[in-house]
């Protein structure tokens, strides 16, 4: 329901300023309208991720007062052609096939969710393909630095100004932006590709897929983890309940970006449009891996429990896009002690 109104939000408010949601490009309007997000779903990440909590009364509460908190929106495309908006997780490969398989469990109710988990950790499929990324040079934090978004951010503050700054130079001309954009591409075969654009901590990962990721700096943390042994991502999995880093292993790599682009493997010679813009400005930082003995070729993209199936996507990040009631995450609030 939370993004069925997120999508009617920020559609109509591109509609009336004019602004073509279809162009990869465009410069979204924010609106002056507010969401008030009442937790009644299987993770609730939205609300843990803003408030701290997945409980109903507290996010009552904060409607209620009147907080107003901003949050970051990724817009997904394909071929110039917008296919939904993301506040929280695109997964491709791990966290795709796991929701791929859940919609067809749905009678299983939330168990559906360790059922499809189990199954596709055992398959172990891993996917090959390549991603083209943006760093987010104007961020003042980074994704290992251990400071999560708490409420009065000053990263997100700080990083919004930058944020600015660089694009009132881009439109006086002062700098052309796209030239100077230094843009990055990891090749190989993946079990996982993540980007978050918050922490996405729920009950079950109280620190997140990505615990210092930030509401409303204008970035997203993309997560690269690499093929390895069943044993090595069980060990990646089992640290996202604990306090221990999460990103501290040789086959995972993490960026915070501005953009990014993933092309699979299978379809990158017939999707030139993504393809030919990365020939001339991408510098390779790819390595070498052995065959793959997975039979799949594709898998799809989890995006906010949604299910995309395009192999070849381009993201960007709206930098605090919607307001959410919410306050942020206060320093000394506990975890959240439901079961």
């Amino acid at each position: 329901m939370f993004s069925e109104v997120l999508h009617g939000l920020i559609g109509r408010t591109q509609r009336s300023a004019g602004v073509d949601q279809n162009h990869p490009r465009a410069v979204l309007v924010p609106s002056s309208l507010r969401i008030g997000i009442i937790p009644a779903g299987s993770t609730d990440c939205v609300c843990y991720s803003t408030v701290g909590t997945s409980d109903a009364e507290t996010s009552a509460l904060h409607i209620v007062v009147g907080d107003s908190l901003a949050m970051d929106v990724s817009s997904v495309h394909h071929n110039s052609t917008l296919l939904r908006y993301s506040v929280s997780l695109l997964g491709y490969g791990f966290y795709g096939d796991i929701i791929k398989d859940s919609e067809k469990k749905r009678w299983l109710g939330l168990a559906r969710y360790d059922f499809s988990g189990l199954k596709t950790f055992l398959s172990h499929h891993c996917y090959e393909g390549t991603v083209s990324f943006l760093p987010a040079q104007h961020t003042v934090g980074s994704p290992r630095d251990r400071k999560p978004c708490r409420a009065g951010c000053f990263v997100c503050r700080q990083s919004r100004q930058q944020l600015e700054e660089e694009q009132k130079k881009a439109l006086y001309g002062l700098e052309a932006a796209e030239d100077v954009e230094e843009w990055q591409v990891v090749c190989g075969k993946f079990l996982a590709i993540n980007a978050t654009n918050m922490s996405c901590a729920c009950r079950r990962s109280p620190r997140g897929l990505s615990p210092a990721a930030h509401l409303g700096d204008g970035s997203s943390d993309l997560i690269l983890i690499r093929k390895c042994s069943r044993f090595n991502f069980l060990r990646f999995l089992i640290r996202h309940t604990n306090q221990q880093d999460q990103f501290d292993f040789t086959f995972v790599e993490v960026y915070r970006v501005k953009k990014f682009q993933f092309t699979s493997k299978h379809v990158e010679d017939e999707d030139s449009d993504l393809k030919e813009g990365g020939k001339k400005r991408f510098g390779h930082i790819c390595s070498s891996h052995p065959s793959c003995c997975c039979a799949v070729s594709n898998s799809s993209w989890n995006c906010d429990g949604e299910v995309l199936h395009s192999p070849a996507i381009e993201v960007r990040v709206h930098c605090q896009l919607v307001r959410l009631f919410a306050r942020g995450i206060e320093e000394n609030l506990k975890p959240d002690s439901h079961s």
